[in-house]
């Protein structure tokens, strides 16, 4: 299942330039959550602060608290590869493994965390590509073909498999569709809708249709400030601040 995501006080900086500031807010588990905002407002920024990945950054610090459920991310003792299991990551440019087939594709993280035994491996590889939506396309490839010979929307939903084969807890899509044209686009939007029954989605987007049509819930980031946050109807109908209605009705951004 899911896991909820509370953030307080959250600050990032990339060298002396403040990326976040005093980011709070609670992201409910088993629900898309899309995060809106004009460019360089802070939100891919925030979804790496949720898995660490901010501070492989050069420069990069992070500062406030970041709970995933029960786990402090960071807190003492806590360790980013750990932090990662829970927490998957799909990237804006897909971006399989090119020398790899299918197959290990999917199996490299599990590979990664020691397991070995093929007839669990070949469970997963196909739990996972059924997941994504991609099993059909590929079943008869699975081991012939490498992962970089599938098209663009393909590898996107190759990467999608990727990050469930080690069951995360959180997904974290950051602008997953936007590389791609509008048939793949549908594809991975029904499969937001039908993963976010067993995780806890967060999507960053440009694209407000599709915040509105995958997302229950919105954030709207502005300098990297958390300007407001809520159910996605009331953010694009009846939002409390005048700067989220300007963005929303396209007078900037």
């Amino acid at each position: 299942m899911g896991t909820p995501i509370h953030v307080s006080n959250l600050n990032a900086w990339f060298g002396k330039r403040q990326a976040l500031e005093n980011i709070s807010v609670d992201v409910p588990p088993n629900h898309a959550t899309a995060i809106i905002g004009p460019s360089g407002c802070g939100k891919s920024t925030f979804v790496r602060c949720v898995n660490r990945m901010h501070e492989t950054v050069p420069d990069a610090r992070v500062d406030g608290t970041v709970k995933l459920g029960e786990t402090d991310v960071y807190g003492n003792g806590s360790s980013p590869v750990e932090v990662r299991r829970k927490v998957g990551m799909v990237f804006q440019k897909p971006n399989p493994f090119p020398t790899m087939s299918i197959y290990d594709n999917v199996a490299a993280g599990l590979k990664l965390n020691g397991v070995r035994r093929r007839r669990q491996l070949d469970e997963v590889v196909e739990r996972s590509l059924r997941q994504a939506a991609l099993w059909d396309e590929v079943k008869d490839e699975l081991k012939k073909k490498s992962g970089a010979s599938l098209s663009g929307g393909q590898q996107q939903r190759l990467c999608i498999a990727r990050a469930l084969a080690v069951e995360p807890e959180v997904m974290l899509m950051d602008e997953p569709a936007s590389a791609l044209d509008p048939i793949s686009t549908a594809k991975i939007e029904d499969l937001i809708f039908q993963l976010k029954e067993q995780y806890t989605i967060v999507i960053v987007t440009h694209n407000m249709q599709q915040a509105a049509r995958v997302a229950e819930f919105t954030g709207f980031f502005l300098m990297g400030r958390l300007i407001e946050f809520g159910k996605t109807e009331t953010i694009f109908t009846k939002p409390h601040d005048k700067r989220t209605e300007d963005y929303i009705t396209g007078r900037f951004g």
